[in-house]
């Protein structure tokens, strides 16, 4: 492709809306314009990127065993209120209404519709399992959308369902697609983990998050570098801590800790550690005022917070609500009673793990202004009614599965696959006779990959100051070819013109910038869009029978003799 007969618009600066790398560098490179909140026109460049990526997905799809088909984005409201979510859905989904008055959603996932397709046609085991995928347009309409293509509301989704008999067959379809996703982001060059994680508003028993690690993530992860071990941090598991807790040895003391409400406030003035207090969380649930302990460096884990029965249908308890169960005011609350007497209202205590481990700890005296030092469980306060893990791990944290540390990073989530079972398919009817003509339930399975937050993902991953490093299956294009005066020279326009050729005749993706611009515009533009393979062609070099390469990654370029350019480029691009 001659540079010429594309269309390239770089821009030097980006708006000053773009927030993230990615955003910035997809607006400079031309990779995308902006149309209204959250929604872009995808530009040649960018196209040609999510081709690539579309491709990769497309074969490791097929190559699984799944099958494509191509499902509507505007869908009938009857069958999202069949399956409960039209009215579960918030307005993150958007309703529109025909000439008819009639309801419909612009999709934001299809498995309702697929749900439909499978009730239809599957009538026998002897049809399962089956596999349907698609790579089409989403709708989400975000509330407030930001980061480019990273988070907006139109995007582009690769979307899998599998049909099973029993779930041991889901789980052997599951299974599949996960690795099938293993190869597609390996194939695609980025470094990623695949991530236990919650099944959230989809439903289901079982789901993996795959996540491009990235300072810029919004999704915080944990993993053991020892190990396969990897979760979202809101389901990594906070260990029990290895020691058991110590004898109480020191004397309870009340403290005066005038205005010292929040924990950091507290240690400062008692120079103290955190690590040797415990803060105090305060809920209201279906089991009525719970009051959670944690040590004070730790962060409450909300997703588990929800799974500890004491805490159902939970939600942050009131000042007046605090005042009638502790009779106190926030920032002194603890699991000591105040004055050796019982709490004025029934209190639930919930430990975290770590806290219920702790001996002579710093709390909330249940009295204003006042802190005690000293205290322990089952000597000053009864013992917690719950001990759970309810926290964030953090770096250092014993791995769960005993091969190592905790550590965190940032991740973009790019893909995700659930286990749902029968959450959909019971609801929707989707049912087939087995083997003895009996009436079955289909198991079922949804995955999903975000094509369009791939590409953003990819770059977040791979950038410096000039601009995208692409991993070389993402490129819109695998070789560019600088020619300096290819407007002034004929000697610069020929072996230009025959390097081109010759790639293209090979397959290679190559880019001539055939604008006959000065070198520092070509190299400026080349590498903002990212090119990984760049060739320069100059009067000079052909004069001694050469040109130069440069990898993107690549500080410096090398002298490569004109004969041996094109097998010197099969090398890298192969190796």
């Amino acid at each position: 492709m001659k540079l010429t007969q594309f269309f390239l618009a770089t821009i030097k600066e980006a708006p000053s809306e773009a927030e993230v790398v990615s955003h910035q560098l997809m607006m400079r490179a031309g990779m995308i314009k902006k149309l209204g909140a959250g929604i872009y026109t995808w530009m040649p460049l960018g196209v040609r990127v999510l081709r690539k990526v579309e491709q990769i997905v497309r074969e490791e799809m097929n190559a699984a065993g799944a099958v494509e088909l191509l499902m509507p984005v505007i869908q009938p409201a009857e069958l999202w209120q069949e399956s409960g979510r039209w009215d579960k859905m918030g307005p993150e989904m958007m309703r529109v209404k025909d000439r008819h008055d009639r309801d419909y959603i612009v999709q934001p996932t299809s498995e309702e519709v697929i749900t439909d397709i499978a009730r239809q046609d599957i009538k026998s085991w002897r049809q399962l399992p089956v596999n349907f995928y698609h790579i089409q347009t989403k709708f989400r309409d975000e509330r407030r959308p930001r980061f480019g293509v990273m988070r907006s509301r139109e995007f582009i989704m690769k979307d899998a369902y599998t049909f099973d008999v029993d779930k041991a067959s889901l789980m052997k379809s599951y299974q599949g697609m996960y690795d099938a996703y293993s190869k597609i982001f390996t194939r695609l060059g980025l470094e990623f983990r695949a991530v236990n994680a919650d099944t959230g508003n989809i439903g289901g028993f079982a789901s993996h998050e795959f996540q491009v690690l990235a300072e810029s993530g919004e999704d915080l992860i944990a993993y053991c570098p020892d190990s396969d071990y990897a979760a979202n941090v809101e389901l990594a598991e906070g260990m029990t801590p290895a020691e058991p807790r110590a004898a109480a040895s020191a004397a309870l003391e009340l403290v005066a800790t005038p205005g010292q409400k929040t924990c950091e406030d507290v240690a400062t003035h008692l120079k103290l550690p955190l690590t040797k207090q415990l803060k105090a969380m305060m809920y209201m649930s279906d089991a009525g005022f719970v009051l959670c302990m944690l040590r004070a460096d730790h962060m409450v884990n909300e997703v588990k917070l929800g799974k500890v029965p004491a805490l159902a249908n939970y939600r942050p308890a009131t000042a007046e609500e605090i005042e009638q169960y502790l009779g106190v005011e926030p920032g002194y609350c603890g699991p000591v009673p105040r004055h050796g007497k019982a709490h004025p209202g029934t209190v639930i205590v919930v430990a975290d793990r770590s806290a219920d481990a702790m001996a002579d700890f710093v709390c909330g005296a249940n009295e204003s202004g006042y802190h005690i030092t000293g205290a322990n469980w089952g000597r000053d306060c009864a013992e917690a009614d719950v001990v759970a893990d309810i926290r964030n791990v953090v770096d250092g944290d014993a791995s769960p599965d005993g091969k190592g540390s905790i550590k965190l990073r940032r991740g973009i989530e790019v893909g995700h696959v659930f286990a749902l079972g029968q959450a959909y398919s019971a609801k929707l009817g989707a049912t087939y006779l087995d083997k003895d003509q009996k009436q079955q339930v289909m198991e079922m399975g949804c995955y999903g990959i975000g094509v369009t937050r791939v590409v953003a993902a990819a770059i977040e991953q791979n950038n410096d100051a000039k601009g995208i490093i692409w991993p070389l299956a993402m490129a819109p294009f695998s070789v560019a070819i600088a020619a300096v005066g290819y407007d002034r020279s004929a000697e610069v326009k020929a072996a230009a013109d025959t390097l081109h050729d010759a790639l293209t005749a090979l397959g290679i993706d190559v880019l001539l910038d055939d604008r006959g611009e000065r070198p520092g515009v070509m190299f400026a533009d080349l590498e903002l869009i990212g090119i990984p393979h760049r060739i320069t062609i100059g009067d000079r070099g052909l004069k001694e029978g050469a040109v130069e390469y440069q990898g993107r990654r690549e500080t410096a370029a090398t002298k490569v003799p004109v004969a041996e350019v094109v097998t010197h480029l099969q090398a890298v691009l192969t190796g």
